[in-house]
């Protein structure tokens, strides 16, 4: 479910489950109402590049539920913190980039979890390999060697 940012009109809408938040659905009188803007609005930020809504195969704009949430922060943004338009767009485009960086960030710990794994694994058949005649000692133990003097070197 979608909320509308404080003094925007109370309009909320679920998706069927089958529909991804992302699926261009909403023309762009549908769009402008559900972000309580004007429709007009919506071309400008598109204009604008603030939010590129799909395309319909006759070239109409397509909003998405994201696009309607994406709406109504460039609304907050620029009404409520009266953030200009050129500033908004940069927030969302750090917005953007933070959270490709968290996806990376992801993606990198796993590929580090995974070498873990593997290098476990190959310790193990290190371990396995090892000649069983052969006694480990411990490291912290002392050997002391002392030549036999009781023969002599010849």
């Amino acid at each position: 479910m979608t909320d509308p940012p404080v003094g925007m009109p109370d309009i909320t809408f679920q998706l069927p489950p089958e529909v991804p938040d992302d699926a261009p659905v909403f023309v762009i009188s549908v769009a402008a109402t559900l972000a309580g803007m004007h429709p007009q609005t919506l071309r400008q930020y598109d204009r604008l590049g603030l939010v590129s809504p799909g395309r319909s195969p006759g070239h109409g704009r397509r909003y998405s539920a994201r696009d309607i949430h994406l709406l109504r922060q460039v609304q907050r943004l620029s009404q409520d913190e009266g953030i200009n338009l050129a500033g908004v767009k940069r927030i969302l485009e750090l917005e953007d980039h933070v959270a490709a960086l968290r996806a990376r960030v992801l993606e990198l710990q796993q590929q580090l979890d995974d070498a873990g794994v593997q290098m476990a694994r190959r310790e193990q058949q290190v371990h396995a390999s090892y000649r069983r005649d052969l006694v480990p000692l411990d490291p912290r133990s002392v050997v002391v060697w002392r030549p036999d003097r009781s023969h002599p070197q010849q």
